[in-house]
């Protein structure tokens, strides 16, 4: 292939090639071609342009398939374009006589088809300069026409298209001619030529002006004819045509073209819906001929023509915009709504003509309304429809009026304005749905009556109209909820009024039944008392319908209406009722069989019609029940619900007999009855009706084989039997797209009806599968063979196998003997039916049955395999699969593939080679795989040929179809034929005609699945794998080329699987082309693949994606669609657009996850364009009430307002990329804007950080961060908490959130001490306000207070002024909610108060801790120096003032805060206890709804929780509330005083009870969480709780409780190990331990309280009996369990081992494992060893002296063990923190009154001994422990020495040892060693008992001073070898002190002459350095101290050693020069600070 790639055609290696190859070569050529001219410089181009030319004419001979001619005539015409144009006269003659040349033969035919279209490319291109010969170019193409087969005409219909295109306004002259030869065209049999026709027409109408003038009517009448047995494609394209032609036509009147000059006539825009409505209700059959037939009632309008017109009318309005619909809405909408009025009886005589007819009114209005009217038109537009529904109402008033009933009732008035109501109403219901709480003004527009009108036709006659208003108010109810209850309210009061009309009955019973089903959608709910009024109203219909016979049809129906609807509230409503509706169900049916047979010859016609009415409506209800309330269905209810079933089993079987006797009436009821049964039968488990199996299955083949079923119903019946892939290769109708909803029609056939409200009214309360549009039931006639066909499947596998053969035989039988057209129907069932059974049991893994259950099965399923119906052979090849499936046996399998085969072999019927083809696909799809290769290799085979048949389009279609299907089952398997496949594809996709558009959808398949069979193969660099990978490319370069929308959706994705498996090989800017220009496609399904292909190529290369759409979008001029403004907004902002118009669910899913993709790995780099985009949705929208008001006021007041003409001019003339989005979608921009703040998060700091941001900005213009948009991020956070839709308000608050908890601590740079959020308090607070108004709803009410809690938490604000603003807001709903749950509103279910009361006690929690924590932190000294004064006192103020704010409230929160906690504990128990709870719910709940109560709680306890600790802490638990017995708290239950009911009113509790029961309460619910947490327990709930816990022991009482209760200790202990485990945080686990800690504290302050009062109770008694408190009493035995010590314990050990594994015995003690160097923790880790320690240097005072020798060996372990693993070398021998806090512990534990106890002294003083032993091994000569630091374990050894015993340490061995130690140190080279060892001695030697210190002294005395002596040798060089001097000085100086009187002389005898030696005389002292310097003063200082303190011995030695005496004589004379020359000039600092910078080193001893 790569010879193919260049300038010039190879044609030496194209003609070595085969013939399928070598078509491939030219193709490929081509495409290159067509790339390289563009790219070639023009002077090249003509250098070869003679050779080039001649290549590609010469191609014009070699007969082109349809994709290379295409190509090859653009290149000519770009060849043209680009070189010379001369020759290009001799290729026009060349083409024309092509054209004209007289052979007919099929060969011959690609090259003339090539000529025309060459012709085409050259005049589209080169256009003018062309334009003398176009005559007779037009005058050939048009001549070869009429002897053209269809492929001709389709051909050059597209290519005079092209030469209209180029010759714009020249080829007037033949226009006329193009017009005839494309109308005759327009009605061809063919319906891709009447496709092209329709292009090529409006290619026309472009210049030729009278197609919308003088032949607008003519054309219109055309079209009409067009639209008569058309396809979608061709309805696409024709109504494209009318549209627009009818469009133009009023276009031009408006713009005065040239048209008007030409005084031709004009057209209204009444006569263009004239004409379009003469096609609506007549048809084609024109204005003259239709008369006849009209007159006589016979003709009707075909349903095709009617979808046709319908999407004319789309186009129509489309074509003239959004603006000009608004303008002329009140006429369209009169027109539309006329369509089907009285005034043409025609259109609606017959029922399913009116349903149709109604669906093409509705589509046209949602289409049109719903797609082109911004909200503020569309509230507009309802009130025009409503004004509408008013107008039709006063017609039904005046005619109800009449007296005469019977006149009344047969009107044609009312018959007649009913469709046209049923319309408005389902309109205005989908405005409102589609516009939710912004259509909130609307409603309340009293002027406009909305409700009030939908509520007056609730009565009217019609019931379609009462069922259409009743859904109209479900979609009020939805889009607006706080409207559900009012209404429901109003309805329910109509329905007791108006009892004893029949209307108003079924009206308002229809109304509450769909405003119940409403409730799902709205998560706020209704009040729960509804359900209870509903039911009685229910119990009270259905007990007077035997009152009044006029009444009881209604009242039965109405009755159990409303129980099924209410069975759709779900269980928690459901419960409550469930006992009245079982015994309702129980006593509709008669007991006994033999009731039922007195029954049947009781009664006439009309008590049948009741009773059976009635029974059908039980059955509803219980079905909904079913359904609905899932739970409920436990086996006790069972049982209840059974009993009647086999009696109305029964009542089936007897229904014909009865429908015999009582004639006609009863046939609809019967029927319904049927259906009911059927429907409730398929819910329940068939176990449930096992004795009934056989009658109901006898009963179901005599449904299924009916003699009166007249309609075969396949489109409905069998696409749910068919697999979904299966389905393409039908009418593409099956397929879905925009129109489905009146496409639908066309769909199920002539004399079937669309699915409508009336034919079922109970659905009215059911969810609709298609979304939110309107339920459509079908006739029940239909739908009860549906429910058959599903039941007999189930029936069918339940039963015993001989009845089961039998039945089976019988079906067979029934097929076999009718006749004709019902053989059809007949068949149709039962296939249906046995697919439904085969389907069954394949699901539930079952087996057919013996082997004579094959016969009949296969003879079934073959006879449909051989039908006439497409859709019929495709079910029943699946139905042979499943068989095959479900016996599961080789030989059979490969037997039915044999009969396929044989039969493929020898038939030569489409139907045949169809239907078998299809059959071997199915069966390898669910057996393939495993089938043997050479079943593979023969079906393949016969695939191959069968795609070859070109013959016969349908068969390709089918046998390719299949071939997709084995390959994919094949896998693996099928690597031997993918060449073969692949070139048969190629070849087959470069030579079918394009105008079969489904053999290339076939094809489409098969190349799909052989790319996913080779997968990632196709990475490969052999050069096969490049050939296949080539052959992929160039097949899906031909698809895309296709005019077929689905071909090229397959051709997306292909290359989106070719971009999976090898991305480097497809052309990425390519395919991101070819899907821009096909994002607004009219196609659903190719819109959905350029989705799904965006979507998965963002997730890898977002930024290639969006940079290559950009840059095609500016190259491309024409190119793109006009919808897709990428130019200016981008990809995304394109995607945005397209959000915002897309109605498809699936699609607008696909784009939002597209567009976070993109968001997630683009938004930080493209910052700026992000923010752009979301704010300009956001703000598009927010003010256009504002505007709307100042135009109204300008038009008004003439020229006053200059501001407001600034405000409207900004507002229309800046072009805003996006126009009045709807509210989802500007939900969608303010969930990015979040989402963009949380992806900044992850990245640079700067974004969260001004100063940096503001620097790095001026170093790079180009860099952007987030910070500096802050004030964008709150303009579009208020706009969007500000809006009039809650949604948008709830995403607007949320991104308020986000903002101030991510910018709350950013300092401002140029007001230090300030934060930069402060600037922005006012848009906060005005943000925050409306939220807080009475009608705002709960939910938004709620977000807000988390807001504010977070804003006044945030610290912003620090003026308390400022703050009172929001802080007000807070104390408002403070009030609001202190009623209780009694007090608030009822237009929501009572959990939706509780939501909001618990949102606000949340929120008031949140600041009061803030609060506390700030006065806590306050009192501490402040730690900022820099404020200044004032800024201090303010701020100390108003940390105290916020808490002084919460203060005023405190009183009524803390009693809130309490009730909610009590209710939440009592929510939590476990449901054995239910029967304790409070019959009427919680201080905050009702008993009814706490289910769903409990969300709430769990979502805001803990944070009050904590409030709550912080309280009662604050009060010490020690004061009574001042109102502790009469609570100002309105409600029966006063939550103060816990858990005092107000039954027990009289017994008023203690304090010392009260807080008890609060003391427990907080640790209850602490303890209940943290035992059992959840994986969704958030981080914020565990430490709430924590931080609640340690509040609570902060404080005595609490602590004296627990201290006093040991197992509650041991519980808490062990739940907060559990913690520990489960929970990785280092937080919690701190948090976790300083629980711990005080527990041990509370338990030590017991035992200390316990001994205390023991020794002042037995002053006098002997002391041994004492101390026996504490664990461990006199055994010191510890019982796991039971042991506040062992859980202490074994929590700490969790700890200690998680961070230093080695401490774990198991692991150190194995001799495996190497001693590791000591380790260095992470920050958190230290904190939480050392945390950990101090709690374990706490356990020895808990225990008694033998409990506290039980545990010593733990604790040293432990301690010693950390000083092991963590004593790591540091600089500058500082210990770490875990060294530090080890030897801490090791302090604490060694210093323990426990080791001075007389009962535990020994065996404490061995231990000690013990552990002093093996830290002494540290140093071990075998180099284990090398690494340690000597100083930590010297420190060790110190603290030794000093805190224990002195009989620990003198024991000789020890000693000596320790004493090496010491000695050892002080040869270490480290002066820092050397510094700490020095002062380590200091201590020791100043111990105060001689026998510890002494030795030490005697052993290293002479040490020191020898070192000291060096000094003349060795003079130390800098600060660190100066201060080992000085601490030598110092240990020496001590042990003078020390010393004994007699030994001290000689100290002071030795001391002398070091320090002497340290002087320097004055020559030296001025060349000194400064250490020496510093060294001498020292020494001269110490001297002037030691002189007079022993002077006596001073001047001795002085007398002994004149040298001595000489030099410090000399020292001091120059000291005091020195002193005097410094003086004036003070250069040095002077030095006693250094000296006392060194006393003042901390010593940790």
């Amino acid at each position: 292939m790569e010879l193919a790639h260049s300038l010039l055609l190879n044609e030496e290696a194209c003609s070595q090639l085969g013939e399928v190859q070598k078509a491939e070569f030219l193709f490929d050529w081509l495409r290159y071609l067509d790339k390289l001219l563009l790219a070639t410089s023009r002077s090249d181009v003509r250098e070869r342009q003679k050779t080039l030319v001649e290549q590609l004419l010469s191609l014009l001979n070699s007969s082109p398939g349809p994709p290379t001619r295409k190509l090859l005539a653009k290149n000519l015409g770009i060849l043209y374009s680009i070189g010379d144009t001369f020759s290009v006269y001799e290729a026009i003659d060349k083409c024309n006589d092509l054209i004209r040349s007289k052979d007919d033969s099929p060969s011959y035919l690609p090259t003339k088809l090539a000529a025309v279209v060459c012709l085409g490319s050259l005049y589209k291109k080169l256009g003018r300069i062309l334009g003398n010969t176009f005559s007779d170019t037009v005058g050939n193409i048009l001549k070869a026409m009429k002897s053209a087969e269809s492929q001709g005409r389709y051909e050059i219909m597209l290519s005079l298209q092209n030469i209209l295109n180029g010759l714009g306004a020249a080829a007037t002259s033949c226009h006329r001619d193009v017009y005839k030869a494309a109308r005759s065209c327009l009605t061809d049999r063919s319906m891709a030529v009447r496709c092209a026709a329709a292009k090529c027409l409006l290619e026309l109408q472009h210049e030729a002006v009278f197609m919308w003038t003088t032949d607008l009517d003519s054309v219109a009448t055309l079209c009409f004819k067009s639209f008569e047995g058309s396809n979608y494609d061709v309805r696409i394209a024709v109504s494209k045509l009318l549209g627009t032609v009818l469009a133009k036509a009023i276009i031009s009147k408006r713009l005065g073209t040239a048209a008007s000059r030409q005084s031709i006539r004009r057209v209204s825009l009444e006569e263009v819906l004239e004409l379009l409505g003469t096609g609506f209700l007549r048809g084609s059959s024109g204005f003259l001929r239709a008369s006849g037939d009209m007159l006589k009632g016979t003709s009707s309008v075909s349903r095709d023509v009617r979808v046709g017109v319908t999407q004319a009318y789309v186009v129509f309005v489309s074509t003239l915009g959004g603006a000009w619909l608004e303008k002329n809405f009140a006429a369209f909408l009169s027109h539309v709504l006329s369509l089907v009025s009285q005034s043409h009886p025609k259109a609606t005589q017959t029922q399913i003509d009116a349903v149709c007819g109604r669906r093409c009114v509705s589509f046209i209005l949602r289409a049109t309304i719903g797609g082109l009217l911004g909200e503020k038109a569309q509230i507009a537009a309802a009130k025009d429809i409503c004004q509408a529904i008013w107008k039709l109402k006063k017609v039904v008033d005046a005619v109800m009026s009449d007296g005469n009933l019977e006149t009344r009732l047969g009107s044609a008035d009312v018959a007649a304005g009913q469709h046209m109501l049923v319309c408005a109403l389902q309109e205005l219901g989908n405005l409102i749905h589609s516009l939710g709480t912004t259509a909130a003004p609307l409603l309340q527009d009293s002027s406009a009556g909305i409700l009030d009108s939908v509520i007056s036709v609730s009565t009217h006659p019609s019931v379609s109209v009462r069922l259409a208003a009743a859904w109209c108010l479900r979609c009020v109810a939805v889009a607006l909820p706080s409207y559900l209850t009012p209404l429901l309210d109003r309805c329910l009061e109509r329905l007791t009024v108006l009892k004893s009309s029949p209307e108003a009955v079924t009206g308002f019973s229809f109304a509450v039944a769909a405003l119940l089903g409403a409730v799902k959608h709205c998560p706020l709910g209704i009040p729960h008392g509804k359900g209870k009024i509903i039911m009685t109203l229910a119990e009270d219909l259905l007990c007077s319908a035997a009152q009044n016979s006029r009444l009881s049809a209604q009242r039965t129906q109405a009755g159990w209406l409303l129980i099924a609807a209410l069975m759709t509230l779900g269980p928690a409503v459901a419960s409550h009722h469930l006992a009245r509706v079982l015994l309702l169900w129980k006593c509709v049916f008669p007991v006994s069989p033999k009731d039922l047979e007195t029954e049947k010859s009781r009664g006439d016609s009309f008590t049948w019609q009741v009773t059976l009415e009635g029974r059908a409506g039980a059955l509803c209800a219980v079905k909904s029940f079913v359904s609905h309330c899932g739970d409920l269905l436990t086996e006790e209810v069972l049982q209840r619900l059974l009993p009647p079933l086999p009696c109305a089993v029964d009542l089936l079987t007897r229904l014909s007999s009865i429908v015999k006797t009582y004639g006609s009436p009863l046939k609809t009821p019967s029927v319904v009855y049927r259906q009911r049964l059927y429907e409730l039968l398929i819910l329940l488990p068939p176990e449930t009706y096992e004795g009934n199996l056989c009658a109901i299955l006898k009963e179901l083949a005599a449904d299924l084989t009916a003699p009166d079923m007249q309609v075969a119903a396949f489109t409905f019946l069998l696409p749910p039997l068919c697999h979904q892939d299966d389905l393409l290769i039908l009418s593409p109708l099956l397929q879905e797209t925009d129109h489905r909803f009146i496409e639908e029609q066309l769909l199920l056939g002539s004399g079937i009806a669309c699915g409508s409200l009336e034919y079922d009214p109970y659905s009215i309360y059911e969810k609709d599968v298609d979304g939110d549009s309107v339920p459509k039931p079908l006739p029940p006639t239909l739908s009860v063979i549906s429910s058959a066909v599903k039941l007999f499947g189930v029936v069918c596998a339940r039963v015993g196998e001989a009845q089961r053969l039998l039945i089976l035989e019988q079906l067979l039988d029934s097929v076999k003997h009718t006749k004709g057209a019902r053989q059809q129907v007949v068949q149709l069932h039962v296939v249906s039916s046995v697919s439904s059974f085969l389907k069954y049991v394949a699901g539930a893994k079952g087996s057919l049955g013996p082997e004579e259950m094959r016969r009949p099965a296969l003879a079934l399923v073959m006879g449909a395999l051989e039908s006439s119906s497409p859709l019929l052979r495709c079910a029943a090849a699946e139905a042979w699969a499943r068989l095959a499936q479900v016996v599961d046996d080789a030989a059979f399998t490969a037997a039915l593939a044999q009969v396929s085969f044989d039969k493929l072999k020898s038939a030569r019927d489409v139907v045949t080679r169809t239907g078998h083809s299809l059959a071997l696909g199915t069966l390898h799809r669910y057996l393939g795989g495993i089938s043997s290769s050479q079943h593979l290799n023969s079906c393949v085979g016969i695939l191959y040929t069968l795609s070859q048949d070109s013959t016969s389009p349908d068969v390709q279609t089918w046998a390719l179809h299949s071939l997709s299907l084995v390959i994919d089952s094949a896998g693996p398997l099928y690597y031997v034929h993918v060449e073969p496949t692949l070139s048969l594809i190629i070849m087959l996709l470069l030579n079918v005609p394009p105008t079969h558009a489904e053999v290339h959808q076939s094809l489409g398949r098969c190349l799909n699945a052989l790319i996913t069979t080779l997968g990632p193969e196709l990475q490969g660099n052999s050069t096969s794998v490049s050939t296949l990978r080539t052959s992929c490319l160039l097949g899906c370069a031909v698809m895309q080329d296709n005019p077929d929308c689905l071909v090229q959706a397959q051709a997306i994705s292909c290359l989106q699987q070719l971009h999976m498996f090898a991305p480097r090989h497809v052309n990425l800017s390519s395919l991101v082309s070819c899907l821009c220009v096909n994002l607004c496609s009219p196609y659903l399904l190719l819109r959905r693949a350029v989705l799904a292909c965006l979507r998965q190529l963002v997730q890898r290369e977002a930024a290639e994606v969006s940079e290559h759409a950009v840059m095609l979008a500016k190259d491309s001029r024409e190119e793109l669609t006009p919808d897709a403004n990428i130019r200016e907004v981008g990809l995304e902002g394109a995607l945005l657009a397209l959000l915002d118009k897309e109605t498809d669910q699936r699609l607008c899913r696909d784009i939002k996850e597209t567009l976070n993709h993109m968001l997630t790995s683009m938004a930080v780099d493209k910052l700026s364009f992000w923010l752009k985009l979301c704010k300009d949705v956001l703000a598009a929208s927010a003010d256009f009430t504002a505007v709307t008001c100042v135009d109204a006021m300008q038009e008004e007041e003439g020229d006053k307002g200059d501001d407001a003409s600034v405000l409207t001019m900004r507002n229309d003339d800046r072009s805003r990329p996006f126009t009045n989005p709807r509210w989802a979608t500007r939900v969608f921009a303010a969930e990015c804007v979040c989402r963009i703040i949380n992806q900044c998060g992850n990245a640079h700091s700067a974004h969260f950080d001004l100063a940096l941001a503001q620097e790095m900005r001026k170093r790079d213009s180009r860099n952007d961060f987030l910070v500096l948009h802050l004030a964008d991020l709150i303009r579009m956070a208020f706009m969007a908490a500000t809006d009039h839709s809650d949604q948008l308000r709830l995403s607007g608050l949320e991104t308020l959130l986000v903002v101030i908890r991510r910018f709350a601590t950013i300092p401002e740079p140029e007001f230090p001490g300030h934060v930069i959020l402060e600037q922005y308090q006012a848009n906060v607070g005005a943000a925050l306000r409306p939220a807080f108004t009475s009608e705002t709803p709960p939910d938004v009410t709620a977000k807000a207070c988390q807001v504010c809690s977070a804003w006044i938490a945030s610290g912003v604000v620090s003026d308390l002024n400022d703050l009172r603003r929001v802080h007000q807001l807070l104390v408002s709903s403070l009030t609001k909610i202190q009623a209780g749950k009694e007090a608030l509103s009822h237009l929501y279910n009572e959990s939706a108060s509780t939501m909001e009361i618990l949102a606000v006690l949340k929120a008031w929690a949140e600041v009061y801790i803030i609060a506390v924590e700030r006065h806590k932190n306050c009192r501490q000294p402040l730690k900022t120096t820099t404020c200044s004064e004032e800024s201090v006192r303010n701020g100390s103020c108003s940390s105290d003032g916020l808490l002084d704010l919460v203060h005023t409230d405190l009183g009524t929160l803390s009693r809130l805060w309490l009730a909610a906690l009590q209710d939440f504990a009592l929510l939590t128990l476990p449901s054995e206890f239910a029967s304790q709870l409070p019959v009427d719910g919680g201080a905050f709940y009702t008993a009814e709804t706490s289910e769903n109560a409990k969300l709430h709680y769990s979502n805001s306890w803990a944070l009050i929780l904590h409030a709550t600790a912080l309280w009662l802490t604050s009060t010490g638990f020690v004061v009574a509330d001042p109102d502790e017995g009469a609570s100002n708290l309105s409600r029966p239950v006063t939550p103060t005083s816990m858990c005092q009911g107000s039954s027990s009113g009289a017994t008023v509790k203690s304090p010392e009870d009260v807080y008890t029961d609060r003391f427990h309460l907080i640790l209850g619910i602490s303890v209940e969480f943290l035992c059992s947490l959840r994986s969704d327990a958030t981080m914020e709930s565990i430490t709430a709780c924590l931080h609640a816990l340690q509040a609570l022991l902060d404080v005595p009482w609490p602590r004296s409780k627990i201290g006093s209760d040991q197992d509650l200790g041991i519980e808490l202990l062990n739940v907060l190990h559990r913690v520990i485990l489960t929970r990785e945080s280092p937080s919690i686990q701190l948090a976790s331990l300083e629980v711990v800690r005080q527990i041990i504290c509370a338990a030590q302050e017991h035992v200390k309280e316990k001994r205390r009062s023991a020794e002042v109770d037995d002053g006098a008694a002997e002391k041994e009996t004492l101390p026996e408190f504490g664990e461990g009493k006199d055994t010191g035995g510890l019982v796991p369990g039971k042991s506040l010590v062992f859980a202490t314990l074994e929590l700490c050990v969790c700890i200690l081992v998680r961070q230093l594994p080695e401490l774990n015995p198991k692991l150190t003690g194995s001799p495996g494992v190497k001693a590791r160097k000591p380790q260095m923790l992470s920050e958190d880790g230290s904190r939480l060893v050392s945390a950990a320690l101090v709690i374990l240097a706490e356990l020895p005072a808990v225990c008694s002296p033998e409990g506290s020798i039980s545990i010593l060996p733990t604790l040293l372990y432990l301690t010693i063990g950390v000083l092991r693993e963590t004593a790591v070398r540091l600089p500058g021998a500082h210990l770490s923190s875990t060294v530090a806090a080890s030897l801490q512990a090791l302090k604490g534990i060694l210093s323990s009154p426990m080791a001075r106890a007389e009962k535990s002294h020994a065996a404490w003083t061995d231990l000690l001994r013990s552990a002093l032993m093996t830290v002494l091994d540290f140093w071990d000569p075998d180099g284990t422990h090398r690494e340690l630091d000597e100083v930590s374990l010297l420190t060790a050894l110190t603290v030794f020495i000093l805190s224990t015993s002195p009989e620990v340490t003198t024991v000789p061995c020890l000693q000596k040892r320790c004493i090496d130690r010491f000695k050892a140190a002080l040869e270490i080279e480290d002066p820092m060693v050397q510094i700490k060892t020095y002062q380590l001695l200091l201590s020791v030697f100043q111990y105060p008992n001689p026998a510890v210190s002494y030795p030490y002294i005697y052993s290293l005395v002479s040490s020191v001073v020898g070192k000291l002596q060096e000094i003349d040798k060795r003079k130390p060089e800098d600060a660190a070898e100066l201060q080992v001097f000085q601490e030598g000085i110092k240990v020496l100086e001590a042990l003078v002190a020390v010393a004994e009187e007699q030994h001290r002389s000689q100290l002071v005898a030795c001391l002398l002459p070091i320090l002497i030696s340290f002087l320097l005389d004055e020559n030296a002292l001025g060349s000194a350095t400064s250490i020496m310097r510093n060294l001498h003063d020292f020494a001269l200082q110490n001297l002037m101290q030691i002189g007079p303190q022993y002077s006596s011995v001073f001047k001795s030695v002085m007398a002994s050693s004149p040298a001595l005496k000489a030099r410090l004589e000399a020292a001091i004379k120059g000291n005091q020069e020195s002193i005097r020359v410094r003086t004036p000039t003070p250069k040095h600092p002077q030095n006693p600070g250094r000296n006392s910078s060194i006393q003042l080193k901390t010593n940790f001893l």
